[in-house]
């Protein structure tokens, strides 16, 4: 009997996957002490980056039905 693998809910909310399999991921640094960064800073912290291939294996794994 096979058994599915259950996805990792924190990887799940945190990440989604492209059709080229890349991994895509929000910034960090964004929740709260927002008063002492410069406007500059916090308009680069809005817009998503994708992770490391270092890591994009260990979070394909978390996320098997993506």
């Amino acid at each position: 009997m096979k058994y599915k693998i259950k996805t990792h809910t924190g990887a799940k909310k945190r990440f989604k996957l492209t059709k080229n399999g890349k991994v895509k991921r929000g910034k960090a640094f964004r929740s709260h002490i927002l008063t002492k960064m410069s406007t500059k800073r916090k308009r680069n912290l809005r817009k998503g980056g994708y992770t490391d291939k270092t890591n994009t294996a260990t979070i394909k794994k978390l996320l098997p039905y993506a």
